[in-house]
């Protein structure tokens, strides 16, 4: 099988592994039991909680959640202000949007916050103050939005800001500004069933889960040394091979992007993390296409929403009709991805979108 699915989830690291293993063997005690072991275990988070942190700005704090999705609804439900996202936001944050009765505000052909929309942020047009909800890297298509200018118009205007950075995270350094930012381990070679929502310094949330309020009085549950061990080596391995990885994913990109010259690229080019190749070629059945190179993994939009049958709303924002958006694969790839693999995958889907055509 060749792996071409990086949005959805990574590989788990071997390092990552290996911090968990002895969390899961005989360090399996409670980290909020005040006995030795559990101070061990307590120890333990703390360690992977300082090596996320580590990725992130300072002069904030970092609650452990069980992904990027809890950690969105926190930041979102917690801060009681009225929101407001980008269209093409994930639907982790367009849901509770749509839930609290809040609204959207559109992007360009290449999948980029207008200006005119930078001066509403700037402006207030939006009724604040609010939440700003928009992503660093987007999920489907891979474009780069200018954070630190964003949360600068926002909070001109007395706003806070909200930025998922789940597809960041680890691969780019992430920018000072938001007040708040959603991390998973799964899109960063940790283990699935843990994020992490860092917060600034003054910014007061209200709790979402009741209980023991084990996590910082935000989040109430046992945390797992193990998942928490796993984010952490995960995150340090990720610093270490930060410039390295970006440096053969750009590779990979140039080798993919020459593979599918008869594609169009859907996203910006230039402002684009470059794991992410999300491309269209009329006359193409993306879910046939999927369907028969069945030795491949590649996705048509993103995991939360495959077998909807619907078309990818980041890709009807850009302004695709619907056929164009179900023309579209996206490929993703990244530091376990070889040259090698994806030649054979290129050459094989190839094969397979011609004979549609």
């Amino acid at each position: 099988m060749i792996y071409l699915d990086y949005q959805a989830t990574t590989p788990l690291a071997p390092e990552a592994f290996a911090a968990m293993e002895p969390w899961l063997k005989d360090g399996f005690a409670n980290p909020h039991s005040a006995h030795a072991a559990g101070r061990a275990a307590a120890a333990a988070v703390e360690v992977a909680r300082d090596e996320i942190a580590a990725l992130l700005p300072t002069g904030g704090r970092v609650i452990f959640t069980s992904g990027a999705t809890e950690a969105i609804n926190l930041a979102i439900m917690g801060c009681g202000l009225p929101v407001t996202a980008a269209a093409t936001e994930h639907a982790a944050v367009l849901d509770v949007v749509e839930f609290l009765g809040g609204r959207t505000f559109p992007v360009d052909i290449a999948g980029l916050i207008r200006p005119e929309t930078h001066d509403d942020l700037a402006s207030g047009s939006f009724g604040g103050p609010a939440l700003i909800a928009i992503m660093l890297v987007n999920n489907e298509i891979g474009t780069i939005q200018p954070i630190a200018e964003l949360a600068g118009a926002a909070h001109a205007k007395g706003n806070l800001f909200l930025c998922d950075a789940v597809q960041a995270f680890g691969r780019m350094p992430i920018p000072d500004g938001p007040d708040m930012i959603a991390i998973s381990a799964h899109k960063i070679h940790g283990p699935k069933g843990i994020g992490a929502l860092w917060v600034r310094d003054g910014v007061a949330l209200t709790p979402q889960m009741m209980g023991g309020g084990q996590e910082q009085g935000m989040r109430s549950g046992t945390l797992s040394p193990a998942l928490c061990a796993g984010f952490g080596a995960a995150a340090k391995l990720a610093a270490e091979r930060m410039d390295a990885d970006a440096i053969h994913v750009s590779a990979l990109w140039d080798r993919a992007a020459s593979a599918f010259g008869d594609w169009t690229i859907n996203g910006s080019v230039t402002e684009r993390y470059k794991g992410n190749l999300n491309i269209r070629r009329d006359g193409v059945d993306a879910a046939r296409l999927i369907s028969e190179c069945r030795n491949i993994a590649f996705s048509a939009g993103s995991a939360c929403a495959s077998g909807s049958g619907r078309p990818s709303h980041v890709l009807r924002a850009l302004g695709l009709t619907d056929a164009q958006a179900k023309s579209s694969i996206r490929l993703g790839f990244g530091r376990y991805t070889t040259a090698e693999e994806i030649d054979m995958a290129a050459a094989a889907i190839n094969r397979s979108a011609e004979a549609m055509l």
